[in-house]
């Protein structure tokens, strides 16, 4: 074989359809847009006309409300700790806190803080520091031998 003998797989590639290339294209003069009228024209951008009536999303009322200052948790599974304490990325021995727990690749980024859910199983003994967690997952860890200690204002 040489490398002028190389070629892609069949089908592998598909040719790229090139309109307004006369009438021996298939996609000559008008280039499959129709004649005259707003869509045949170029720079269109016709998302959410209707025609002249009232949209769709002017005629249904708004609702809801986003917080501006919210604060927004890197969300952490127990089983996914668990996971990464039998992958040995994690040392149980030590105290967890949220850089550990970034630092072994759980999550990429801390955000406000760490929050852990009860998603999964923990089997290990594990002593975590975060920011947040579900009343299923400190039972859990207190199940496991374990225990999470979170800020003052947000244990109750």
């Amino acid at each position: 074989m040489k490398l002028n003998e190389l070629r892609d797989n069949d089908g592998a590639a598909r040719k790229q359809k090139r309109v307004a290339r006369g009438p021996g294209s298939g996609k000559g003069k008008t280039a499959g847009r129709g004649i005259k009228g707003q869509k045949s024209r170029s720079g269109v951008a016709l998302g959410g006309y209707e025609g002249g009536q009232m949209p769709l999303y002017r005629r249904l009322p708004k609702r809801g409300f986003n917080k501006p200052n919210r604060k927004e948790f890197a969300v952490i599974n127990l089983g996914l700790i668990e996971k990464f304490i039998a992958a040995g990325k994690l040392d149980i021995k030590a105290e967890l806190n949220e850089d550990a727990l970034v630092a072994a690749g759980l999550t990429n980024h801390k955000r406000d803080g760490i929050r852990i859910l009860n998603k999964g199983e923990i089997k290990s003994a594990v002593k975590l520091v975060v920011s947040g967690a579900s009343a299923a997952a400190v039972e859990a860890v207190k199940a496991a031998g374990g225990s999470i200690t979170l800020p003052a204002a947000v244990a109750e």
